[in-house]
């Protein structure tokens, strides 16, 4: 059973919204039977949401527009909160502070918007309503622009979170498909299509509900973070912390805690360490010493030897006796070239 939490916030908004126009439209459709407004222009024989909400429904749409955009500052405002309060993944930068503080503040212009163009309602006061229109449709996406832009940045902070690259899409999605439909919108409106914009605008509202519904993605993970020990300590969940040290581990030198403490050597032939040479090529000017390439070879060489003769030690590894048999060999050579002296 999920836990309640602040995640109730947008889907109780959502729903509001979808309620309220689904109220509008079947109102219009079933008991009207398509009616015509004074508010529609002569040709027009689709209803706006304005034309149905300017008339008998106008308090229900009133009602919903504020409750919706109430609701949905609300849950702007719990994801500020709980990102401060560790619920959430938080900011870890100052632009992203800034980034959701230009979220807050246009889609509260968008509210005002919403609010007042049902108030001041296109039957009585057609210009004032347009206005407000734009402002409400503006101010959500330019807030729809800015939080997107902030689960991009947090995504790219936390990328063990999949859910914020989840509704960076989602966010996204609706940027693009809105902004698309709200240009093709307006431009309707305003050179007298009112049939394409009566429609626009409908899709646009109920996909204006889905963009709603979609924080309830954000605000869910909150519902796990109520204990104070499970909250983001330092960037990172506290139950992150083993995810953490298996990090830590494999970046001090390939120890893993419970592994045991001893690092495994390997002798490579000139790929580390060795001036950057590499098998198959000319081994000139490379140095003989620092377990130089052709060192490397000879110790080799000299634990195959050290291994055929049995000469090596009890307990003694296999680098340990190429280092002895390469000792050998240089040790003759150098009594070698000073007899020839």
């Amino acid at each position: 059973m999920p836990r309640l939490s602040y995640w109730v916030l947008p889907i109780l908004g959502g729903l509001v919204w979808l309620a309220t126009l689904l109220a509008l439209l079947l109102y219009w459709i079933v008991s009207t039977h398509q009616t015509r407004y004074p508010s529609m222009d002569p040709a027009q024989t689709i209803a706006y949401i304005s034309d149905v909400g300017a008339a008998e429904l106008k308090p229900l749409f009133i009602t919903g527009c504020v409750l919706t955009t109430v609701l949905l500052d609300a849950s702007f405002g719990a994801d500020r909160w709980l990102r401060h309060r560790g619920r959430l993944a938080p900011n870890t930068t100052t632009g992203e502070k800034v980034l959701s503080g230009l979220t807050i503040v246009f889609a509260i212009a968008g509210t005002v918007g919403l609010i007042l163009l049902s108030i001041f309602d296109t039957a009585r006061h057609p210009r004032l309503h347009d206005g407000f229109l734009l402002l409400f449709i503006a101010g959500y996406v330019l807030s729809a622009v800015f939080i997107c832009w902030e689960y991009h940045r947090l995504g790219k902070n936390y990328r063990e979170h999949r859910i914020l690259r989840l509704s960076f899409r989602i966010k996204l999605a609706f940027v693009i498909i809105e902004v698309l439909l709200a240009i093709a919108f307006v431009a309707c409106t305003f050179t007298s299509h009112f049939q394409p914009g009566a429609i626009l605008e409908w899709v646009i509202a109920f996909i204006f509900s889905a963009y709603v519904f979609s924080f309830f993605v954000d605000l869910y993970p909150a519902a796990a973070t109520k204990s104070p020990q499970a909250r983001f300590t330092n960037g990172r969940a506290a139950n992150g912390e083993k995810h953490q040290h298996r990090r830590a581990g494999s970046d001090g030198g390939g120890l893993v805690p419970g592994m045991g403490t001893s690092p495994k050597m390997r002798l490579t032939r000139g790929r580390e360490g060795f001036g950057g040479v590499v098998p198959g090529q000319a081994t000139r000017g490379v140095p003989t010493n620092g377990y130089g390439y052709r060192e490397a070879g000879e110790m080799e060489e000299g634990s195959s030897e050290a291994a055929l003769n049995g000469n090596s030690a009890p307990g003694v590894t296999s680098f340990e006796a190429a280092r002895v048999a390469h000792g050998r060999r240089s040790g003759s050579r150098s009594r070698v070239m000073a007899s020839n002296f």
